[in-house]
């Protein structure tokens, strides 16, 4: 397996050098900059690489071997095979990837909103802040910020009810921050910032769009760029949904084991792959992630390796350490292993810590929300010693 850091380009808070301190050999990233639906040139990959790849005297090398978004416009979401000018042009992007020499692309298919949280900064019992989803403030947005139509239906009586007391406690700083943080996009993000209004008109576009209709979108997605990525030699990796559960009256299908399995039998392509990424899954309790991991073994290409912890009402939740919460890591990466270790070299798994605690001097400083430096590089220091407590210490990398 090779450790993997997420790097988000020359302007991120943490430099290569740094990446290489926290013993990661491969970066993965992406050309953040360009707009979401435009080609990405090859030439634009081919800098970001050397960027990465040039290795200066003395120093370990590093690769570029995940490319962690090609973002999917929001028509092919909304309309699936019929955008095929936005279809076309992400699989010119993939060529760009492909003949820059990276193997592997990650992306999602949520609509409107990417990943999602209430709070950015939630004080733990050790002092370090987390990323929480607070299922009652989420509620207190939906009905009472947002205001969406219809959502009354999707809360009872008393549900509603605490969600007015808690937006009513509200000051105006905190409905900012919450705003903020829902509707204006995460970093890594592939879903554009929205206003209110904004936000409550691309719903609007979504009315119609139910569940298997979603996954037929995301089929008809599938059934036109897998071809070409065989083609590249570049393995697709789905991200799970996160949250994995619907939200805001949109479907979601990345959620289970069961929506994988009809991903893959619509598509078999050996490149239609996944990002088994254990906090998504693993907010759900009935996702049973060594399960998921041995069933779909031969299509995980690359692994987010986190924990999160399920409060009293378990749809509310936040990102414990990586040893902790409700994923068991050390079963999880027993089942990862004994995958990679039938692979040949080079077609090892790729994993990342994903997220980590806000932590130690990085409480003194701005850092990029969910990628504090020092909570991942405490989390890949554990993933790392796992490994080499099962016998499969991460691969080096060569000049």
């Amino acid at each position: 397996m090779r450790q993997g850091w997420r790097w988000f380009g020359p302007r991120a808070n943490v430099t290569l050098d740094e990446v290489r301190q926290v013993g990661a050999t491969d970066v993965v990233s992406a050309l953040h900059e360009v707009p979401i639906g435009e080609v990405w040139t090859r030439e634009a990959v081919e800098a970001r690489r050397d960027l990465i790849e040039t290795t200066p005297p003395g120093r370990a090398p590093l690769r570029w071997s995940v490319v962690e978004s090609i973002p999917i416009p929001d028509a092919v979401k909304r309309t699936g095979g019929a955008a095929s000018h936005e279809i076309e042009a992400w699989i010119a992007s993939l060529e760009s990837v492909a003949k820059a020499g990276i193997g592997v692309v990650c992306y999602n298919f949520m609509p409107v909103v990417d990943w999602c949280r209430t709070e950015l900064d939630y004080v733990t019992d050790t002092g370090a802040t987390a990323m929480r989803f607070n299922f009652e403030t989420f509620a207190a947005f939906e009905l009472h910020i947002l205001q969406r139509p219809g959502a009354e239906r999707d809360y009872t009586a008393e549900e509603q009810a605490r969600a007015t007391a808690r937006f009513e406690a509200m000051e105006d700083g905190e409905i900012a921050d919450l705003t903020r943080n829902i509707a204006s996009a995460l970093p890594g993000s592939t879903t554009e910032p929205m206003t209110i209004p904004g936000f409550r008109d691309k719903l609007a576009q979504y009315r119609d769009i139910d569940a298997p209709r979603l996954r037929r979108h995301l089929v008809e997605f599938l059934e036109a760029v897998t071809p070409a990525a065989e083609s590249f030699g570049v393995k697709l990796t789905l991200h799970p949904d996160d949250p994995p559960r619907p939200l805001f009256g949109l479907p979601r299908v990345a959620s289970t084991e069961a929506d994988y399995a009809a991903l893959f039998e619509a598509v078999p392509s050996p490149a239609n792959g996944m990002c088994f990424c254990t906090g998504s899954l693993g907010v759900r309790a009935d996702n049973d992630l060594p399960s998921i991991a041995r069933r779909f073994a031969s299509r995980i290409h690359f692994s987010h390796l986190r924990a999160t912890k399920r409060e009293a009402d378990p749809r509310s939740f936040h990102e414990s350490a990586h040893l902790e919460g409700d994923v068991d890591m050390v079963v999880v990466l027993r089942e990862l292993v004994a995958e990679d270790k039938r692979r040949g070299k080079g077609e090892t798994i790729v994993f990342r810590s994903d997220h980590g605690h806000r932590m130690l001097d990085d409480l003194r400083k701005d850092v990029t929300p969910g990628y504090p430096a020092t909570g991942r590089m405490r989390g890949l220091a554990e993933l790392r010693g796992i490994l080499h407590a099962l016998g499969h210490p991460p691969e080096r990398p060569t000049a």
